[in-house]
C-alpha cells in the first residue's frame, strides 16, 4: 500500500463513504482486458451484422459505425472526467448525486453551495436502477449472440435441422450458468483470464480478417458495394432505416463505463481509469471498423447471406473460405470472445448491483450488498444478475423481435444512465466537478458533452422503433415494454422504501477530507473494535 492517505485509492474510497472490501487486484493491462471483452467490438458487431444489412445496408455497417463510434467517444472522455474526479464503482448515480448537490457558485472560489439538494435521492435512484437494468440486459445480449452463433453452426451441418427457439434459449441457459461459475469460484484468476481476452480477441481480429482476404482473393466486392450500398427492406423511410442500423454500431462500442464499476478493484484509479475508459472505445472503433470492411469485401450474395439459417457472420465466413469447416473453423475466435465478454459483463453487472444495494438502492439491500468472506466477492448480487438474465430469456421465447428488443433495451438504458449526469454537468455550467486528474480544456468539454448528448436523445427515441413499420404482436420491439416494468419496480420500491431511507451515496469528499481519512491499516483494527464490543 502506498504511504499517506492522500495517494491511497482506499483513502480516497472511504472519503466517498464506503469501507473498502473488494481487492485491488487488476492491472492496467487486466482492466483494459476486461473493458474490451465487455465492448467486444468487432465481434458484437459482425455478430449483429443482421440489424443492419437490411437497415441501410453496407452504408449503415460502415458509416454506421464511425457514427455510433464518434459520439461514443465523447461520451466517454466526459464520464471520464467524472471518473477521475470520483472513482467508485457506484459509477452514473453517484455521479448524477454529486451534480446535485455541490456546485461552486464562481471558477475563481473554493466554496461550495447546494444545487438541487430535494432532487439528489429521485434523481440518483432513477439513474441507479437504469444503469442496473442496462448491465443485466447486456449480460442477456451477449447470451443471446453466442446461442446464435452455436445454433448457425449446427444448421450448417445438419442441412434438416430447423432452429427453434426454444434450443436458442437452453443454450443460452447454459451460456450463463457457466459463467455464473467461472465469476463465482475462479475469481482468483479473473484478471489472467482477462488478460488472456484481450490477447486471444486481438488476435483473432487479426487471423480472421487476413484469412479471409486470403481466401477470398482476388474475388472481392467492388468499394463502392462496401462503402455505398444501401439497402432498405424495414418499411420504414430511408433516413429512419438508416438510423435505426445504428443499433448495430451503439452496441459494439457500448458499456465502457465498466471501468467505472471495476474501479475499486484498479490502483493507481483516477489517473488509470479514464485512460483505460476512452482507450478501449478508441480500440473497439478501430478494429471494429477494419473487420466490417474486411467482411463486406469477402461476402458473397447480400441476399443469401442476410437469409441463411448460419446467420450473417458464419455465412460470410462460408463464402470467403468456399468450406463449410474453414468457416466454422474460423468462428470459433470470436464465439470464444463471446464467451470471454458474457464472463466479463456478469462480472460488471455483478458489481454494479453490489455498489447500488451499498447505498441502499436495492430491496433487500442489505442481502445484496454482502461480500462473501470466502470468495471475497459480492455472491449474492452475482446470483441476482444470473436469476434476471434467465428471466430476460423468456421474453425470447416469446417474440421474433426479443433479439432486437433485448439488444435495444441494453444500448437504451446504458445511453441513458450516461447521459444524465453529463446534462445535469451542463446544466449547471460544468462546474460540479472538482479539480481532478483527466480535465478537458473548457471548450472541449463543452463539444464532446452536446455532442454526447445530441445521441443519446436520438438513439433513446430510435431504438424502441419496431424493426419493421409492419408491426404484429410477436414482430413489435418490447423494449418499451421491458422498460415500462423496470420503472415501475423502480417506482413503486421508491415509494415503499426509496423515497424513506435513500439519501443517495455520500459525496462530501474534498482534498481536505482525504487528509483526514484514516487509512486501511487504522480503518480495520476500529472496524475489529466494534465487532468485539458487539459481543460484549
Amino acid at each position: 500500500m502506498k504511504d499517506g492517505p492522500l495517494q491511497d485509492d482506499d483513502a480516497r474510497l472511504a472519503a466517498m463513504g464506503h469501507r473498502p472490501e473488494l481487492q485491488r487486484t487488476h492491472s492496467t493491462w487486466s482492466m483494459l482486458g476486461l473493458a474490451f471483452a465487455v465492448l467486444n467490438s468487432w465481434t458484437a458487431l459482425s455478430a449483429s451484422l443482421s440489424i443492419s444489412l437490411t437497415s441501410g445496408g453496407s452504408t449503415s455497417v460502415i458509416w454506421g459505425l464511425v457514427t455510433a463510434g464518434f459520439c461514443n467517444l465523447c461520451i466517454a472522455c466526459s464520464l471520464a472526467e467524472f471518473l477521475s474526479a470520483y472513482p467508485t464503482a457506484g459509477g452514473q448515480y453517484h455521479w448524477v448525486a454529486v451534480c446535485c448537490s455541490l456546485v461552486p457558485p464562481a471558477v475563481q472560489t473554493n466554496e461550495w453551495k447546494v444545487a438541487w439538494p430535494s432532487s439528489v435521492p429521485i434523481l440518483s435512484w432513477v439513474t441507479g436502477w437504469i444503469n442496473v437494468a442496462g448491465w443485466v440486459a447486456l449480460v442477456a445480449t451477449n447470451s443471446l449472440l453466442s446461442s446464435q452463433l452455436i445454433v448457425g453452426c449446427i444448421s450448417v451441418f445438419h442441412e434438416s435441422y430447423v432452429p427453434q427457439r426454444w434450443h436458442q434459449f437452453l443454450i443460452y441457459i447454459g451460456l450463463t450458468v457457466g459463467s455464473f461459475i467461472i465469476n463465482a469460484f475462479m475469481n482468483s484468476i479473473l484478471p489472467a483470464i482477462y488478460r488472456g481476452a484481450f490477447m486471444w480477441s486481438i488476435g483473432g481480429f487479426v487471423i480472421v480478417s487476413i484469412t479471409c482476404l486470403a481466401c477470398a482473393a482476388p474475388n472481392y466486392n467492388s468499394a463502392y458495394f462496401v462503402f455505398c450500398d444501401f439497402v432498405n427492406t424495414t418499411g420504414w423511410p430511408d433516413g429512419v432505416a438508416w438510423m435505426l442500423g445504428l443499433l448495430q454500431g451503439g452496441l459494439g462500442v457500448t458499456a465502457f463505463d465498466a471501468v467505472a464499476h471495476m474501479i475499486e478493484e484498479v490502483p493507481n484509479a483516477d489517473i488509470e481509469g479514464p485512460k483505460i475508459m476512452v482507450t478501449c472505445v478508441g480500440i473497439g472503433v478501430f478494429t471494429g471498423s477494419i473487420f466490417l470492411i474486411v467482411l463486406l469485401f469477402v461476402a458473397g450474395n447480400m441476399e443469401t447471406v442476410t437469409t441463411s439459417a448460419a446467420g450473417p457472420l458464419l455465412q460470410i465466413l462460408i463464402d470467403a473460405t468456399k468450406s463449410n469447416v474453414g468457416g466454422i473453423c474460423l468462428l470459433m475466435l470470436p464465439l470464444v470472445c463471446l464467451v470471454f465478454a458474457i464472463v466479463s459483463v456478469m462480472t460488471t453487472s455483478s458489481r454494479m448491483i453490489f455498489a447500488f444495494a451499498r447505498d441502499g438502492g436495492l430491496p433487500a439491500s442489505r442481502f445484496f450488498a454482502k461480500v462473501h468472506p470466502t470468495l471475497k466477492l459480492p455472491l449474492n448480487a452475482l446470483i441476482l444478475s444470473v436469476v434476471v438474465v434467465i428471466a430476460f430469456g423468456c421474453i425470447f421465447l416469446g417474440s421474433t423481435s426479443a433479439f432486437n428488443a433485448i439488444i435495444s433495451a441494453s444500448v437504451v438504458a446504458l445511453d441513458l444512465s450516461y447521459g444524465i449526469p453529463i446534462a445535469i454537468n451542463c446544466l449547471q455550467g460544468r462546474r460540479c466537478l472538482p479539480e481532478r486528474k483527466w480535465k478537458l480544456p473548457n471548450a472541449v468539454g463543452w463539444f464532446v458533452d452536446l455532442v454526447a448528448l445530441s445521441y443519446i436523445a436520438l438513439t433513446t427515441v430510435l431504438f424502441v422503433f419496431p424493426p419493421s413499420s409492419t408491426v404484429t404482436g410477436s414482430s413489435m420491439n418490447y423494449c418499451i415494454a421491458a422498460f415500462a416494468v423496470i420503472i415501475s419496480i423502480s417506482v413503486f420500491q421508491w415509494f415503499v422504501d426509496g423515497r424513506k431511507n435513500f439519501t443517495g451515496p455520500r459525496i462530501d469528499i474534498t482534498i481536505d477530507a482525504l487528509d483526514t481519512v484514516p487509512t486501511r491499516e487504522e480503518v480495520e483494527p476500529s472496524i475489529e473494535e466494534k465487532k468485539i464490543a458487539g459481543r460484549g
